[in-house]
């Protein structure tokens, strides 16, 4: 079985990525289908300056609001997915180790839907998945297990106990199976997938979009050091435009036949 420290340290990093993936994901339900090209990943830089940022942080969950036409189902079920898992994770860890009090910030409200206000009746819920995940990863963190000293001087219960074992690996493994799905949303795990309907701008070679969760976009020529791309050559002999060079294959691929070369 994994040990708690590498439990502790895949959960974290598993929520940490699905928070700074979730505007993407907010944006994906947006907008129709991203096609393979060009990759995700530019699409900060390749977004018009005028756009304005979307604050995840400030909208509200998915799962509290209607989607009457939404552009790409498969994101949206995607975020459903995923608020679920990590809101019914957060009710679990609750039932089991939260002592917190009624008025303590750190406390996950569960729901109560015979509620009049809806906030109250959507519990911690209504502040979002960004909330949820922080939560939990103070869970996992055993963080605030500690008696707790009182203004007149007495130690208080903590607000929470420890995770017991089998509720840290609960945790890891809802966590990561919320990464990989947001990830392959996204389009963003580890693949290799061919780029459609264009060829390399400089020798007309098949090109391949190389993508992974921890690791920039990079593409790759067929031809081999035959081809004259100004970008070096990767282990296997393929011309290869990493993270820097990205935009600028963009660019030629835009411009079409000007790079092309003449018979």
């Amino acid at each position: 079985m994994t040990s708690a420290a590498i439990a502790r340290r895949e959960t974290v990093d598993a929520l940490r990525t699905v928070r700074e993936l979730w505007g993407e994901l907010l944006l994906a339900i947006e907008t129709p289908p991203a096609d393979v090209w060009p990759p995700r990943q530019l699409a900060h830089t390749l977004r018009a300056s005028d756009d304005e940022p979307l604050v995840a942080e400030d909208r509200a969950p998915l799962v509290l609001r209607e989607h009457p036409a939404p552009l790409n189902l498969g994101a949206l079920d995607t975020g459903l997915a995923i608020e679920r898992m990590l809101f019914d994770l957060a009710d679990t860890l609750a039932a089991a180790v939260q002592h917190a009090e009624q008025d303590d910030p750190r406390r996950w409200e569960f729901q109560h839907p015979d509620a009049a206000d809806a906030q109250r009746a959507a519990g911690s819920r209504s502040h979002g998945l960004h909330f949820a995940s922080v939560w939990i990863e103070g869970r996992v963190l055993d963080e605030d297990t500690a008696p707790e000293q009182q203004l007149d001087g007495p130690l208080t219960v903590p607000p929470f106990e420890s995770l017991p074992p089998h509720l840290l690996h609960e945790a890891r493994r809802t966590a990561r199976i919320a990464e990989g799905r947001l990830l392959r949303t996204l389009g963003l795990d580890a693949r290799c997938t061919p780029v459609p309907d264009h060829a390399c701008p400089w020798c007309a070679g098949d090109l391949e979009l190389h993508t992974g969760p921890d690791t920039a976009p990079s593409v790759t020529c067929s031809t081999g050091p035959e081809c004259a791309a100004p970008v070096p050559l990767d282990e296997q002999e393929r011309r290869v435009w990493g993270w820097v060079d990205l935009v600028g294959l963009v660019a030629a691929l835009a411009e079409g036949a000007e790079h092309m070369p003449t018979a």
